[in-house]
């Protein structure tokens, strides 16, 4: 029965601290035995915590993180560092090592797309940026540039807390293509209820920003709105011609 806890150890384990844990049930012991793999999330969050506190193990307090809000990992995207120091055990320190391994996965998601990124259509781009704008909560809106054969060539934060035609500027998002040499663009935002369905003040935007470019003979590609796991590409809806 090694790595599998009977039920009588189950209901003990919460009086254990990381020391007095058996030897199968700790996670470094356990890492080096099975590697990561095996672990599970609250072992990782523990051995990252690296100590818990006078009262709880590193992987007590890495099971009291867990079970908050949406009751996984992604409480490490979605509770801010106010909300990590209220946990009993949980500094400043630790909350801001907690959102920095957030931010890590978000990079990582990013890089194993970026070094092949192509705008060879809207699944791709979105899958993209899933990661980096799904856990926002503000809307964010960027720019992303593309080459002549729609080789990824950067992107830009545009605005952070409205996508507003009369606040985004198509001079200035024309500025920073042409600065890049971009031949074409594709405009991403978030929709922080998770919902992607564009709004009137989308659509009006698009328009006017897609009218600019064929001035600069710069196209806009697309739009594409994430929500929660889910996008919206104005392209594949017709809006974008």
């Amino acid at each position: 029965m090694e790595g599998k806890l009977l039920p009588e150890r189950k209901r003990m384990q919460d009086h254990y601290t990381m020391k007095e844990l058996p030897e199968s049930e700790m996670p470094y012991e356990k890492y080096l035995k099975g590697g990561a793999v095996g672990l599970s999330d609250a072992d990782l969050l523990a051995i990252i915590l690296r100590s818990g506190s006078k009262e709880k193990s590193a992987l007590q307090l890495a099971q009291d993180i867990l079970c908050r809000k949406q009751k996984n990992l992604l409480n490490l995207h979605q509770m801010s560092i106010a909300e990590l120091v209220k946990i009993p055990g949980i500094g400043q320190v630790k909350a801001i090592q907690l959102k920095c391994i957030a931010e890590l996965s978000i990079r990582m998601a990013a890089a194993s797309y970026q070094k092949n990124l192509k705008a060879e259509g809207p699944g791709v781009v979105a899958s993209y940026y899933m990661e980096q704008l799904r856990h926002e909560t503000k809307e964010k809106l960027l720019l992303a540039m593309f080459d002549v054969k729609n080789c990824f060539l950067g992107d830009e934060v545009l605005s952070v807390g409205t996508v507003n035609a009369s606040l985004v500027s198509p001079r200035e998002i024309y500025l920073r293509a042409l600065k890049s040499e971009a031949v074409n663009v594709i405009l991403l935002h978030n929709h922080p209820s998770g919902d992607p369905t564009p709004s009137q003040e989308d659509l009006r935007t698009t328009r006017q920003v897609a009218r600019c470019g064929e001035f600069l003979g710069i196209t806009l590609m697309d739009h594409i709105i994430i929500g929660d796991q889910q996008y919206t590409s104005f392209r594949e809806k017709g809006i974008l011609n």
